[in-house]
């Protein structure tokens, strides 16, 4: 289990569990409960109030947006049904390094679904469609300072309207609360283990003012803004879309 005793003042160097090799049926029942708890803490408020902001069909083509991390594609599915009921025409496709959580999201998915499901690094994806936005979801927390850097700048040199980072918050109090609920809620092993490691390995706002700045964004270019319970989000509109 996590450890009790935590430096909240930095980010914790543990490791998850998800992040080991692990059999598909392991990783489905673990991907399975992750969203679960994404639905009951309403994980998906973020990112969809943010998507609320634009408007879409500007340039006369179903916008498309890329879920970098995209896991078990809940949050895809989610964006899905969102666009759906609004009547947006949307062209969705979830990426993830690992072969088998999109093959898990790809099963996991309605046949009436569009969702394209790609396995890949994010550094090398490739789409011969143009990319309006970008979203991830609880993906960078899994990634080195050094590597977000690069994460942002990719972002930003490919996504036309904007990106978006729905993670977490770096605290004691939703760290011990995850903790105890997930061991109270009979939640898989490794979502036991890995729910309070992601909390203690996730952020504060003034990490990203630090890192957006090493990306070369201002203060003035992103929007920090947290959500109840223990999310911190990172958003990034381009200059001259509505």
């Amino acid at each position: 289990m996590p450890p009790d005793v935590l430096d909240f003042s930095r980010r914790a160097e543990l490791v998850e569990l998800m992040d080991e090799p692990c059999s598909r049926e392991e990783m489905r029942a673990c991907l399975r409960d992750l969203a679960r708890l994404n639905q009951w803490f309403l994980g998906y408020r973020p990112t969809l109030r943010w998507l609320e902001r634009f408007q879409f069909s500007q340039n006369g083509r179903p916008a498309h947006i890329v879920d970098i991390g995209c896991g078990f594609g809940d949050g895809l599915r989610r964006i899905e049904e969102w666009a759906a009921q609004r009547r947006i025409a949307v062209e969705l496709t979830g990426c993830d390094l690992n072969p088998d959580a999109v093959a898990i999201a790809a099963e996991a998915s309605p046949k009436r679904s569009r969702i394209e499901w790609v396995a890949a690094d994010v550094f090398s994806f490739k789409t011969t469609k143009p990319i309006d936005i970008v979203v991830s979801s609880l993906f960078t927390h899994h990634l080195t300072e050094e590597q977000i850097v690069r994460f942002l700048m990719w972002m930003e040199n490919v996504a036309q309207m904007g990106w978006f980072i729905n993670d977490l918050s770096r605290a004691s109090i939703p760290y011990r609360l995850l903790k105890a609920f997930s061991k109270l809620a009979g939640l898989h092993p490794f979502v036991q283990h890995d729910g309070p490691v992601s909390i203690a390995r996730a952020f504060v706002a003034e990490d990203w003012r630090r890192i957006c700045m090493a990306a070369e964004l201002h203060a003035r270019d992103i929007t920090i803004e947290t959500f109840k319970p223990a999310r911190l989000c990172v958003g990034r509109r381009k200059p001259g879309i509505k």
